[in-house]
């Protein structure tokens, strides 16, 4: 094992164009990260704990607000912190270490290591794993339908056995970019059934340990005593409340660490001291579809850039964690944010300190979308305008209609207010509060068919909601095999409400025909099926990450 990297504050340090800065100038830096954190100072609330690192050395280290409101314990540098989602560019480095060392493919069957995986009639590679386009659904809406609470105890062994179970895929490996949890959960496994140890005993002698992260580890047991441990909180109408996290998902998330430990993993990053820069560099390569298009994630991280740099982030959000790791390769330079409060933007606040300490090195920030004045504006013919109006899909239960507004349209997808729109040409139409555009498609004949909206294509469908005398016909009792659970879908009240167990009444709000969505954040879609007599004999219930969970009807006239 090497000896642990010390963790300095410096006051003379290089961060523009190789200039040193004086003390006074690197404490004044210091003093506006501070700022940007005054309204989590205190016990009074939860907060959290904030490093920078620059041209290889920590420049700030600092901790914000309560640990543990209930104790009154302060978050320090020393404060360990369950990292969440962050944690996925450890099992990513992992899988960049096993292949450099050609004990695993890229393009291996995950099957030829893990045959319990369902044989969906496609093959599934460590690739599509690696850069979420297994088509793997995701455990935790898949979970929550099931019946299960994210505060429940979620084990790693259960989370591999949804899989196991699982019927069908989101779509054919390759096909789609589809954030998977579920996928680096499998990644873990797979270090641990060709390495023949533990996830967390890998990760340790091969990362952790050689890095002097002697605060970090997998938790793969949710009982166990962490010290300095922080809480986590929401906050709803006023009040704090602890929430409860008994998850124990390795690879994908529930790695616990302070921001001292993740200060040497990004100087890694600049330095490669572990895993060298063969895997340093894999860990940066992003993911290609099967259409050739490239994608921004890579291995754990996203590969992107901001004002004008290149970038290699990841954020996290579970229970009332919310983390970000930022970094600037070029300038060697970067910012970790743990925080153990539910409001926290970590990843805005991340991108704040880069603006700080980077300053003039960054170009620009854009205009602000809603300076309609920097907009192009076109006029387009009324006849044309009325084409668009209509409804189009673009996901499990999220549509978004148009309407007219004098001379240009107004767009409001579901659950969302109506929004302005700006025509910026005679088929675009700006979304200052979306920050994107959305253009108009047509087919052969010229009829508007859908529209495109960044990387989704959202065809056209007609309203047309079932009215409250049709509801009694989606009355009945549906059970998934796959999930071990059922619903019972009852009329109440003029709407129709399913009926679980655990999570109690939930409503369902009428979209399409034989199309609804559930008030639950889980229940995106829920749609009814019917045979060819016309009789509804299944529903299927959708999310964005986890497709057509099929539940058939079981009191069915003649049955």
């Amino acid at each position: 094992m090497s000896t642990r990297r010390p963790i300095t504050f410096l006051l003379l340090v290089a961060l523009s164009c190789g200039t040193p800065l004086s003390a006074q100038d690197a404490r004044e830096l210091s003093a506006q990260v501070d700022v940007l954190f005054s309204d989590v100072y205190g016990a009074e609330s939860p907060g959290a704990a904030v490093l920078v690192v620059s041209e290889g050395e920590v420049v700030h280290r600092r901790g914000y607000g309560s640990a543990n409101l209930e104790h009154g314990i302060p978050i320090t540098p020393e404060t360990v912190f369950d990292i969440a989602s962050v944690s996925k560019q450890f099992a990513g480095m992992a899988i960049a270490v096993l292949v450099e060392d050609s004990v695993i493919g890229l393009d291996d069957d995950i099957r030829d290591y893990i045959p319990e995986v369902p044989n969906f009639g496609v093959t599934i590679t460590v690739r599509h794993l690696v850069h979420h386009m297994s088509g793997i659904r995701d455990w935790p809406s898949t979970l929550a339908v099931a019946g299960w609470q994210m505060d429940d105890v979620i084990s790693f062994e259960q989370i591999l056995h949804m899989v196991w179970t699982q019927r069908e895929l989101n779509f054919v490996p390759g096909e789609e970019y589809s954030y998977s949890n579920t996928g680096y959960n499998l990644l873990a496994e797979l270090v641990q059934r060709v390495t023949g140890q533990s996830f967390r005993e890998w990760t340790e002698q091969h990362i952790f340990a050689p890095l002097g992260m002697e605060h970090t580890h997998f938790q793969d047991d949710h009982t166990e005593l962490v010290p300095n441990r922080a809480a986590a909180y929401g906050f709803d109408e006023g009040v704090y409340s602890n929430i409860g996290n008994g998850l124990t998902a390795l690879g994908s998330s529930s790695l616990f660490t302070t921001i001292d430990d993740l200060g040497a993993w990004l100087l890694n990053f600049d330095d490669h001291r572990v895993g060298g820069t063969a895997v340093i560099e894999r860990m940066r390569t992003r993911g290609v579809l099967n259409s050739g298009r490239e994608i921004s994630y890579a291995y754990g991280l996203n590969v992107r850039g901001y004002r004008g740099r290149n970038t290699v982030s990841h954020g996290g959000s579970w229970a009332g964690f919310r983390t970000f790791l930022l970094h600037f390769p070029e300038e060697r330079f970067g910012v970790v944010v743990l925080a153990n409060d539910a409001r926290m933007a970590a990843g805005r606040r991340a991108h704040q300190i880069a603006d700080i300490y980077l300053g003039d090195r960054l170009t620009p920030q854009p205009a602000a979308a809603s300076n309609w004045a920097l907009l192009p504006k076109v006029d387009v013919p009324d006849e044309m305008l009325e084409q668009y109006v209509g409804t189009y899909r673009l996901g499990p239960g999220w549509l978004v209609t148009f309407t007219r507004d004098g001379d240009s349209l107004l767009v409001q997808a579901t659950a969302e207010p109506q929004f302005h729109t700006r025509a910026i040409s005679l088929s675009e139409f700006y979304v200052p509060a979306y920050g994107a555009a959305m253009r108009f498609r047509r087919d052969s004949t010229g009829a508007v068919t859908h529209l495109t909206y960044r990387d989704i294509i959202a065809g056209r469908v007609e309203l047309r909601p079932p009215t409250a005398e049709e509801l009694p016909q989606y009355e009945g009792s549906y059970v998934s095999e796959e999930l071990q659970t059922a619903y019972e879908v009852v009329p109440r009240d003029g709407e129709l409400v399913m009926r679980h167990p655990r999570h109690g009444d939930i409503a369902l709000i009428p979209l399409l025909e034989d199309e609804f969505r559930g008030e639950a954040w889980f229940l995106r879609s829920v749609r009814f099926h019917r045979n060819g007599e016309g009789e509804v004999t299944a529903l299927s219930v959708s999310h964005r990450r986890s497709r057509n969970l099929r539940f058939e009807r079981t009191d069915r006239p003649g049955q």
